[in-house]
């Protein structure tokens, strides 16, 4: 198991990249990663696969919310993809492959793997497969994650030399809808950790006091959360999590 580089611990980590809508910088776009950068601040980024196999680094799977368009990523090209402007903004999806450029090591990067599933199942790999060949060359602090633990055993087996953890979640009915209960039932117990090769847990903030995250913490699993909004939530999270993802404020860097 390769063990989580120290700087994930220290940075405080921007969700979806330093992103703010006011200044035209959405949610995992260019120009909320080079704010992240010129900030010190460590980046969580997502990934979806497109038609042609291509990462891209974008959160949801429908193209709505975020853009002018409409319908899954996973029906367009990366070409296409990287033609559709990220609302307000004259600038495309990018792929993951453009994102390692502009980061380079210099901050630590942390890279969710978006379930293909579509019920935190086994039917997944040509995501990891080209998530673990980009980064197989990769220089600098960087780790994998992902809510379905199938995607996590699939990824840290093809690049054993990269962190991988669990994202984890009380899972509430309300908050997974789409999400069949037993599933949700048997993830919150968070039973895969071992199987997988996690060297780390990334836990929904509101449920850090977890019998399990208690558990993984007192034998030395270094503990993130999301998403932390405010001052106030960062420091109760932080009476449990070594470190927080945050967005909507700027969290205090280490002096």
């Amino acid at each position: 198991m390769m063990a989580l580089h120290p700087d994930f611990l220290r940075l405080p980590i921007a969700h979806r990249a330093l992103h703010d809508y006011t200044l035209g910088r959405p949610e995992n776009s260019r120009g909320a990663i080079r704010a992240a950068i010129a900030a010190g601040y460590g980046i969580e980024i997502d990934v979806q696969l497109s038609a042609d196999g291509v990462p891209m680094v974008f959160h949801d799977y429908a193209l709505d919310r975020l853009t002018a368009e409409r319908g899954p990523v996973r029906q367009r090209t990366a070409a296409e993809l990287g033609a559709i402007h990220l609302s307000g903004t004259e600038e495309g999806i990018p792929t993951l492959a453009e994102v390692l450029e502009i980061v380079k090591g210099q901050v630590p990067l942390l890279v969710e793997i978006k379930d293909q599933d579509g019920a935190l199942g086994s039917q997944i790999g040509a995501l990891e497969e080209a998530t673990a060949l980009l980064l197989r060359d990769y220089e600098g602090p960087v780790a994998v994650m992902s809510f379905n633990p199938h995607a996590v055993a699939a990824f840290g087996e093809l690049a054993p030399d990269v962190a991988v953890g669990l994202t984890t979640s009380a899972y509430q009915p309300n908050d997974w809808a789409l999400l069949p209960a037993a599933r949700g039932d048997e993830l919150r117990h968070i039973p895969d950790f071992d199987r997988v090769g996690a060297a780390f847990i990334s836990h929904e903030a509101k449920d850090l006091n977890a019998l399990r995250v208690t558990e993984l913490k007192s034998l030395g699993v270094p503990v993130l959360c999301w998403t932390i909004r405010s001052v106030d939530e960062e420091a109760l999270a932080r009476r449990v999590a070594d470190n927080v993802t945050f967005e909507g404020y700027l969290s205090a860097l280490p002096a």
